[in-house]
């Protein structure tokens, strides 16, 4: 009796898709040992239920696949085998250990309960959670495995083909599914964490196969490091390859959000590598590109920023170009501003007075239409008025120098040079000549 052959369906549960040693068929699966009593009962002619206890294992028949349980019960009349206690099933592609474990055998469909952990051998993965249920891919029946998860599972997600030393996104959610081996679903409450990077929105999807992720539902994506930024719009958009996150994309709505700075628009696209930001792109026609800083702004029908490794060192807008500047937030709070078709700004790296490195404006370059109102200090006097210069032409250079204006330089330009009116002499001495001794 110990090595009756149970005609039943029984494969390992894994969140990519094992091989099928049966190709889609059904698996005999052997009893190989019972720690306890084993014993049948007769239901109906040709009908019978059958229970094991004190320890089982069996494997299914052909392959290495093997499994474990303190008890187990076969009803023959729904088709239904039952595992109890320390439920252990080891697969070539696939670990799950639970406390409980039914196969409906009709529907190919395995359902697992209580501390559930599922090990995806071939990367990695792991699910963990109260409860899994996984439709096996059968000929005849389904042709892509599918697999479904509720209260608040957690997902070390980690993609086929990524080096193990990658670390694995971190997933919660409500309620998730998985379809084939490439291909997730996850609602309610849903956030995603690594070092690196965090989401947080009502839903998302995942397709490995083309490569994109979709939040949706208030999304909100936080770049984390010395340097963070955070995206929301009404919908992002996620590029992925090799476990990485190479673009996000905000859609509708979109605001980015820096140490020192913000972007808005309809549409931001915001490209990554080595798990930081290095441009970004913006455009829309309802909500045109904004950038605003402490002393910086700029306004364009679409707008390119260069940020390696998080660093600004490049902005160029397009269609509309305008850019405002203030020297200081304190002394300084006149406004400079240069327009025109188009507009290019350059930062470079220096050191403010206190030792911090950070990004200072070198030169701003406007073409087509380009216009610019500046104001010029008195180094030697700061409490001069400054002079008003206007300037237009096809292309107008503004060089600074520090954190002021160096020079104004235009192609094809006129303009006008406002002084400051000199201050009033002095009132005249009238009692010199008032005619008395």
């Amino acid at each position: 009796m110990m090595a009756a052959l149970l005609a039943l369906t029984l494969a390992p549960l894994p969140l990519q898709q094992p091989v099928d040693s049966g190709a889609g068929r059904p698996c005999q699966v052997v009893i190989d040992s019972v720690g306890g009593n084993y014993h049948e009962i007769q239901v109906r002619p040709g009908e019978k239920n059958s229970y094991a206890g004190g320890g089982v294992l069996v494997h299914c028949k052909g392959t290495g696949s093997t499994l474990a349980a303190d008890s187990v019960a076969l009803f023959g009349g729904i088709s239904r085998f039952d595992m109890v206690g320390h439920v252990r099933i080891r697969d070539t592609a696939l670990t799950l250990d639970a406390n409980l474990a039914s196969y409906y055998l009709h529907e190919e469909r395995l359902e697992a309960h209580n501390h559930v952990v599922a090990v995806n051998r071939a990367n990695g993965s792991v699910l963990r959670g109260p409860n899994l249920t996984y439709y096996r891919a059968v000929n005849g029946i389904r042709d892509t495995m599918e697999m479904y998860a509720t209260t608040r599972p957690t997902i070390e997600y980690r993609q086929a083909g990524a080096a193990d030393t990658v670390e694995p996104y971190i997933i919660v959610a409500d309620r998730v599914r998985f379809k084939g081996n490439d291909r997730m679903w996850a609602g309610g409450n849903t956030t995603v964490d690594r070092s690196d990077l965090s989401t947080r929105s009502d839903s998302m999807a995942l397709d490995q196969t083309s490569g994109v992720g979709v939040l949706v539902g208030k999304p909100r994506v936080e770049g984390k490091g010395d340097q963070t930024y955070t995206l929301v719009g009404t919908r992002i958009e996620l590029g992925l390859a090799n476990q990485e996150i190479s673009l996000v994309k905000a859609l509708g709505q979109g605001e980015a959000t820096g140490q020192d700075w913000r972007l808005t628009a309809d549409t931001i696209h915001m490209g990554l590598a080595n798990r930081k930001l290095q441009r970004v792109f913006a455009w829309g026609k309802k909500s045109r590109p904004l950038a605003v800083s402490s002393l910086h702004t700029i306004q364009a029908d679409s707008l390119a920023l260069d940020v390696p490794d998080q660093v600004l060192t490049e902005a160029r807008a397009f269609g509309k170009a305008y850019s405002a500047s203030r020297r200081d937030t304190v002394k300084h709070k006149d406004l400079d501003w240069i327009s025109g078709d188009s507009l290019t700004a350059h930062w470079i790296q220096a050191r403010d007075s206190t030792g911090t490195q950070k990004s200072t404006l070198d030169r701003l370059l406007a073409r087509g239409s380009a216009r610019a109102f500046t104001h010029l200090y008195d180094d030697k006097d700061s409490t001069a008025t400054p002079s008003l210069n206007y300037t237009r032409g096809t292309r107008i250079l503004i060089t600074m120098k520090g954190d002021k204006i160096d020079h104004v330089i235009g192609d094809k330009a006129d303009g006008l040079q406002l002084e400051p009116r000199p201050p009033a002499p002095p009132p005249a001495d009238t009692t010199k000549h008032s005619g008395r001794p």
